[in-house]
């Protein structure tokens, strides 16, 4: 909690919302398990509940977040409308007034007067807590969205938004029970369960991801890297790397990390769906890595009590790291002056139709040795354990 709030008193509960998390967490306690005791429920159920969870974060991730927020790629209208059927279905709030908030998250993160969701408040505020008060930093201001304002699709939905979020939380699932058969089993199930699950798988980013986890990108900020968190929230998870590079459609940049989300909007491709991904460099990836391993190894050097070494241990050891610190320098110097040769050069070649191939394999080649150079960093750093 802020000064102004323990001196000001606490700002006036949001009725709505309060109600509404409140009665829909009520029924996804007490009246799914009632209900499963008493007449159980259809598979059809179930597997209705777990496509519109997924369809509703998918929008929130896909849409919302890395389409909207951060513009990493353009999407088609057809696909636009699917995720905002489905953001509505969410019920996170109208895109425009969720990416103002995510917006000014990134710009004052971890300012607890201007972060909207301000992980230093703690976890209760980050979490859920932001929405049930009349906080002055969630105030609405769409000045930061020029270009979201422009988008009919979103001031449509933004227009309607209370009438969307009440024929797709209603009438989507209990239209969908009618088909199954079970109307109230899947309107308790794909209804309030896959509701109250969407919004605290969400939540969780603004909270656990800004408290639990790694942060090998950047500690300039308290977000957090958390595998877990991103198997709940189709991605989103891997949350420092985000922090660093927002405006790229992957968050997690591993082929092997689980991010459902990058491979949607990747494959949307194929048909059209989607297009120009914006993608961070990888030099630029290992540059942040690096600069974070050299800050913590010399950190960790630092702390060496003095009889725990031989001096000449130690010196040795600055020494090392500071050659590895020279050799990275002179590495991000040369990538930058080829990468501007290669931008020139491939400019001239689409004029005059000659191979640039030989500086792209040194941009590659300065690459791997960075991706060397980290792990006799991590090396480095295990020494000094």
């Amino acid at each position: 909690m802020s000064h102004r709030d323990t001196t000001q008193g606490k700002p006036p509960l949001i009725l709505v919302n309060t109600l509404i998390f409140s009665l829909t967490a009520l029924v996804a306690v007490v009246g799914v398990p009632w209900r499963g005791f008493t007449h159980g429920f259809s598979a059809a159920s179930w597997a209705l509940c777990a496509f519109f969870l997924v369809a509703n974060e998918m929008a929130i991730t896909a849409g919302y977040h890395r389409l909207w927020a951060h513009r990493t790629y353009e999407a088609h209208p057809v696909f636009k409308v699917i995720l905002l059927i489905f953001g509505s279905m969410a019920m996170q709030n109208s895109a425009l007034a969720w990416c103002s908030g995510h917006r000014r998250h990134h710009l004052n993160v971890d300012d607890n007067e201007s972060d909207p969701y301000s992980a230093g408040r703690g976890f209760w505020f980050s979490h859920i807590g932001w929405m049930l008060r009349d906080y002055p930093s969630g105030s609405t201001n769409f000045t930061n969205i020029p270009d979201l304002k422009r988008d009919p699709l979103l001031a449509f939905q933004h227009r309607h938004y209370v009438a969307l979020v009440l024929v797709t939380n209603i009438g989507i699932p209990v239209f969908a029970g009618w088909i199954v058969g079970d109307v109230i089993g899947t309107f308790l199930l794909a209804g309030f369960l896959r509701l109250v699950l969407s919004h605290h798988f969400t939540f969780f980013i603004n909270s656990l991801a800004h408290m639990w986890g790694s942060r090998p990108y950047t500690e300039e900020n308290s977000a957090r890297d958390n595998a877990i968190l991103a198997v709940l929230t189709q991605g989103e998870g891997y949350h420092n790397f985000h922090h660093q590079f927002a405006h790229d459609y992957r968050n997690g940049v591993r082929w092997w990390q689980w991010d459902p989300t990058k491979w949607l909007i990747a494959s949307l491709q194929w048909v059209g769906l989607t297009r120009r991904l914006r993608r961070t460099p990888w030099f630029q990836i290992q540059r942040a890595l690096l600069a974070v391993q050299f800050a913590r190894t010399q950190a960790r050097l630092a702390k060496l009590p003095p009889a725990s070494r031989l001096p000449v241990q130690i010196e040795q050891l600055r020494s090392r790291i500071a050659q590895e610190y020279d050799t990275f320098v002179a590495a991000v110097g040369e990538w930058t002056r080829t990468k501007e040769q290669w931008l020139e050069e491939k400019k001239r070649a689409v004029l005059e139709h000659w191979d640039h191939a030989p500086l792209q394999q040194r941009l590659r080649q300065i690459e791997r040795d960075l991706k060397l150079q980290l792990r006799r960093m991590r090396s480095l750093h295990a020494e000094l354990a």
